[in-house]
């Protein structure tokens, strides 16, 4: 399945975006189809080719949903943005579990000074 979705570029701390489509299974550094632009966030500056992309829309590319929400804002296409989710790292989920686990709770306090 094809997929239109990022790949970073540039240097630390000034990130730049290559816009292309590649395998979904593919690493996003990886082999890719063709490139279909570039996006600069710090400038808000994106360079699309609009053709290419209705194309590769029209054959049944998906596209992630911060491309497609960066398509809807450039007029490229016309759909409602979809809402986007950091996804929290394991190992916050882990601390916060154990920090947790680690305080005793209000009822245990109070049968221990009885």
């Amino acid at each position: 399945m094809l997929t239109i979705r990022f790949a970073r570029v540039g240097k630390k701390n000034k990130a730049q975006f290559k816009i292309m489509i590649q395998e979904k299974s593919m690493a996003p550094r990886g082999r890719h189809i063709e490139i279909l632009g570039s996006y600069d966030p710090h400038q808000k500056k994106a360079v699309l080719k609009d053709d290419r992309i209705r194309y590769w829309i029209e054959k049944g590319a998906s596209l992630s949903d911060t491309v497609h929400n960066l398509f809807v804002s450039k007029g490229v296409i016309v759909q409602k943005k979809r809402p986007v989710k950091i996804a929290k790292k394991a190992e916050d989920v882990k601390k916060g579990e154990e920090a947790i686990k680690k305080e005793p709770k209000i009822e245990e306090k109070s049968q221990k000074k009885d």
